[in-house]
C-alpha cells in the first residue's frame, strides 16, 4: 500500500510544447493535476522534470503551480543526470511517475529509478504518448520488469487511509 510518509510524485515532462502532440492531452493534463493536487495537500513530495526546456519549454502551468522542486534534464532517463538521485528527498522510496512520453523517458527514468534501488510506482492513468501503441507497449513493458502500477484514484485513497482523514473532503472533490 502506498503511504503518504515514503512516497513522492514525480512528474516527467509534463511540459507546453511537448503536450499538444500527445494523444488526449487535455484528459492527461487534467488528471496528472488532479493528482499532483491531492499529493500537495496530502503532503507528499512533487517533483518535476523538464526535457531540454530551453527547447520544449516549462512545465505546464495547470500541473507547475502544484510542483515542489523542478529538474532540468537533457537524457530521457532523469537518473542519468548528475546528482539527481541524490537530490530526491530522503525517506521517499516508492516514487509515482506520471507524465510524456510514457514509451520514453517515463518508461526510462522508471527503470533508472529500480536500478537505483527506488520503488517506481507508474500511475498509469496519468502517462500519455503521441500515439497508442508507444503507451501501450510502454505498459508491457512496464510489467515486463515487474514494476507496479496504479490509477490516480488507487494513489489517492491509499494516501487517505480512511474517510476520517482531514483534507477527505478536498481530495473527493478532486476525484468528482
Amino acid at each position: 500500500m502506498l503511504s503518504t510518509r515514503d512516497s513522492m510524485l514525480l512528474v516527467i515532462d509534463m511540459q507546453e510544447k511537448l503536450l499538444p502532440a500527445i494523444e488526449d492531452t487535455d484528459r492527461l493534463v487534467l488528471c496528472a493535476s488532479r493528482l499532483a493536487q491531492a499529493a500537495r495537500l496530502l503532503g507528499v513530495p512533487v517533483w518535476a522534470t523538464e526535457h531540454w526546456p530551453e527547447k520544449i519549454g516549462a512545465t505546464h502551468a495547470d500541473i507547475l503551480s502544484h510542483v515542489d522542486h523542478c529538474v532540468s534534464k537533457t537524457y530521457f532517463d532523469g537518473c542519468r543526470e548528475p546528482g539527481f538521485t541524490d537530490a530526491l528527498p530522503r525517506g521517499r522510496g516508492k516514487v509515482l511517475l506520471m507524465g510524456t512520453e510514457a514509451h520514453a523517458c517515463v518508461l526510462q527514468t522508471g527503470l533508472g529509478l529500480a536500478s537505483a534501488g527506488y520503488e517506481p510506482i507508474l500511475v498509469s492513468d496519468c502517462v500519455g504518448s503521441r500515439r497508442a501503441a508507444d503507451r501501450e507497449a510502454a505498459s508491457q513493458r512496464w510489467r515486463h520488469f515487474g514494476l507496479e502500477s496504479v490509477t490516480l484514484e488507487m494513489a489517492m485513497f491509499e494516501w487517505l487511509e480512511t474517510p476520517a482523514h482531514p483534507k477527505f473532503r478536498e481530495v473527493l472533490a478532486l476525484v468528482k
